[in-house]
């Protein structure tokens, strides 16, 4: 087994602090100082020193950060390979991913998993794209679905695997009667100078949206902020503004707002990708986890 003192220290490097990463942890700071002291003693080299009201890893925790990469990577290879050993895919997995991934996405395929391989035990957690990552470097999920942002590890991050899973196409939502709704071709540009609903700033939506329109050439005029697909549609049905919504969300058919697919070079749309720790892909419970994910994207997003 690998050393769980090390996933703290993976921990602490990620959020700079003793008490953020005991927060992500579940754990108390106290037990979190405790365990690094342990580690240190353990390897014989200070790894944390007291900088102002935070901490700085030393060189030695970088270098003993870098094996620990690496170790991570072979445990969780040693791990697929025996899982293969057996005739029959079996084990419990937990699948993070965001709201849309989370209702739209996992419920099916986790469906389809149990009725394909019903010694898989599957549980699903609904995450932001952040806290996804904490719960797959902590073991609490081994998948993760997510929108990369601007806070997102690069790709090069050698604790995980991220690859695209698909593009989910963004519609622009507009009240039924609006003009656009009568052209045969409309670009997010089209729609520069209407005032906007966007999520709340700090959301992945918000940034989702802010990107979108930015790559359009125009900065949106944001009349009002709405996290929920049915406060945003109610606000578009009683014209005070449009919206994006990826083509995966499902809205309230109550209110009178059409749902424009939107033109471009290229059209808008936000990326998906399937995350894993790095080695974890091959387990084969996890293989098939993802076949049934790609499964029904395809049936609910089919391609042109």
């Amino acid at each position: 087994m690998i050393d769980p003192r090390l996933r703290i220290l993976q921990m602490v490097a990620e959020h700079g602090t003793v008490t953020a990463a005991a927060q992500t942890l579940h754990y108390t700071p106290s037990a979190v100082s405790y365990q690094l002291r342990q580690l240190s003693a353990a390897v014989g080299a200070e790894l944390v020193v007291q900088q102002g009201r935070g901490i700085r890893l030393t060189h030695a925790a970088r270098v003993l950060l870098r094996h620990a990469e690496r170790l991570h990577e072979q445990w969780e290879l040693a791990r697929a390979e025996l899982a293969a050993l057996g005739t029959q895919p079996t084990g419990r997995i937990t699948l993070c991913g965001f709201s849309t991934a989370a209702s739209r996405l996992l419920p099916a395929a986790a469906a389809a998993l149990r009725d394909a391989h019903p010694l898989i035990g599957v549980r699903i957690i609904e995450a932001e794209p952040d806290r996804c990552f904490d719960l797959l470097l902590s073991e609490e999920a081994d998948l993760a679905l997510l929108v990369v942002t601007a806070d997102s590890p690069p790709m090069t991050d050698g604790r995980f695997d991220q690859r695209p899973l698909l593009d989910d196409p963004l519609d622009l939502v507009v009240p039924r009667d609006h003009p656009l709704t009568r052209r045969s071709r409309v670009t997010l540009a089209d729609a520069a100078h209407e005032p906007w609903v966007l999520g709340n700033p700090g959301t992945t939506y918000h940034r989702l949206v802010l990107a979108s329109c930015m790559s359009a050439g125009f900065t949106p005029h944001i009349a009002h902020y709405a996290d929920e697909w049915a406060t945003g549609t109610a606000l578009v049905a009683h014209g005070f503004g449009v919206m994006l919504v990826p083509r995966l969300a499902q809205l309230h058919e109550e209110g009178p707002v059409a749902r424009i697919p939107l033109s471009g070079e290229p059209a808008p749309a936000r990326r998906i990708m399937s995350v894993t720790r790095l080695g974890a892909r091959e387990h084969p419970a996890l293989v098939h986890a993802v076949e049934a994910i790609t499964a029904t994207a395809d049936r609910l997003l089919p391609t042109p």
